[in-house]
């Protein structure tokens, strides 16, 4: 990208922010892409465009980078994250899972600058923190983003551009993230492959997954399976519907009513669900109750995972837990009143929200819903790749 497109693309932004940002009303993001958009409206919520510099993490930095996974592969990857860093004049950056500094590099000139804003160890760059920037951003989405001048939210990150991809462990949870950044002017496309390059790099050098944790793991969204210490206990059909409903209702079953619950009106003696019950009892070591049939302790649940974090508004845990309908080859009452709530409540969440990555996400374990892809082709911007993916489930939504 030449120069002088470059100065254009900025003043757009420019004009852009200083239209909608400052008041903090009316985000149209008509000349900015939509995430970029969205990400001004929820950040004005908390942050101040005119603030001079990222806020001071209230607990100390040095021991939380001693016990950071990350520093054994940063502290490897030193001398070419250093290179990169010097010689193309960036400052490079390595936050933790909730966005602050833990690690940062640049020359003497990058690194003043870099200072003034607290881009430094310390500095607090989530969303709530820090307004729109590519940390925060990569941060929300998990996943890679550039953001450029006046896409900042705030005014004193105009001057930047920022290269940024989140780092995970083995088992996919997210670390924290890589940031390249640099004055616009120096803005480049071969920028982003450097981050992901080093990320995966960092990635690579990460300890393989943990074992499995100890203890009972229902899985119950998209398919039935019970794994205790790692290991799985065979059980049949019923016995997981069995087991779901008592993970999904914490006051536990009379045993009328969970003889309806499995049964429905079928003409069933009461001593083919005591039999179940015993049984479950041999497989998961008698932790449940007789007069009332509950957990002595909580079973660890997808399905009971994805309600709460509906329930606190965190809708980038549900849907990345959401693998499918509760149990869907399952026709029993109980079953089929949970699947229907939960389905409710996700694709009402979905709908409502601003994010694509929802609807994307979500719309690959409901490839008939057509409003949910629609949703997602709504909030995509024109350019934005992901679109192909939308267009295709909708066409295949439609011929259904």
């Amino acid at each position: 990208m030449t120069q002088l497109t470059l100065s254009a693309r900025r003043a757009a932004l420019e004009r852009e922010w200083a239209m909608w940002v400052p008041g903090g009303v009316g985000v149209s993001g008509a000349g900015v892409r939509t995430e970029v958009a969205q990400s001004w409206s929820r950040s004005l919520r908390t942050v101040d465009p005119g603030r001079g510099h990222a806020p001071v993490s209230e607990t100390d930095i040095g021991p939380r980078w001693a016990e950071s996974a990350l520093r054994g592969p940063v502290t490897e990857l030193k001398e070419q994250l250093h290179s990169v860093a010097y010689d193309a004049g960036y400052v490079a950056a390595v936050t933790d899972a909730s966005g602050t500094i833990l690690w940062s590099y640049g020359g003497p000139v990058m690194r003043r600058r870099a200072e003034q804003v607290n881009f430094a160890p310390g500095g607090r760059w989530d969303e709530a923190h820090m307004g729109t920037n590519a940390l925060s951003l990569a941060l929300r989405t998990d996943q890679p983003h550039t953001v450029f001048s006046a896409e900042h939210l705030v005014a004193a990150l105009h001057g930047w551009v920022c290269y940024c991809a989140p780092i995970r462990a083995a088992d996919g949870t997210l670390l924290g993230v890589l940031d390249l950044s640099t004055t616009w002017q120096r803005s480049h496309p071969l920028a982003m492959a450097t981050v992901r390059t080093l990320t995966s790099a960092i990635e690579s050098k990460l300890p393989a997954a943990a074992p499995e944790p100890r203890g009972m793991r229902l899985t119950s969204l998209g398919t039935g399976r019970l794994m205790r210490d790692g290991q799985q206990i065979r059980l049949r059909p019923r016995h997981l519907e069995i087991l779901t409903l008592l993970a999904l209702d914490d006051d536990g079953y009379s045993h009328e009513r969970l003889h309806y619950a499995v049964y429905g009106d079928r003409a069933v003696g009461a001593s083919t669900l005591k039999s179940e019950m015993s049984y479950l009892r041999r497989a998961t070591g008698g932790d449940i109750t007789s007069r009332v049939y509950r957990f002595t302790t909580p079973l660890s649940c997808d399905a009971v995972d994805v309600l709460r974090a509906i329930e606190r508004g965190d809708l980038d845990t549900a849907v990345r837990l959401y693998h499918g309908p509760l149990l869907p080859d399952s026709e029993t009452p109980g079953i089929t009143a949970w699947r229907d709530y939960l389905e409710v409540a996700m694709r009402n969440a979905v709908l409502n929200s601003p994010d694509a990555n929802h609807a994307l996400t979500y719309g690959d374990r409901a490839p008939d819903d057509i409003a949910v892809h629609e949703h997602a082709l709504t909030l995509l911007p024109a350019r934005d790749a992901r679109r192909a993916v939308a267009t295709a489930r909708l066409h295949s939504a439609l011929r259904a």
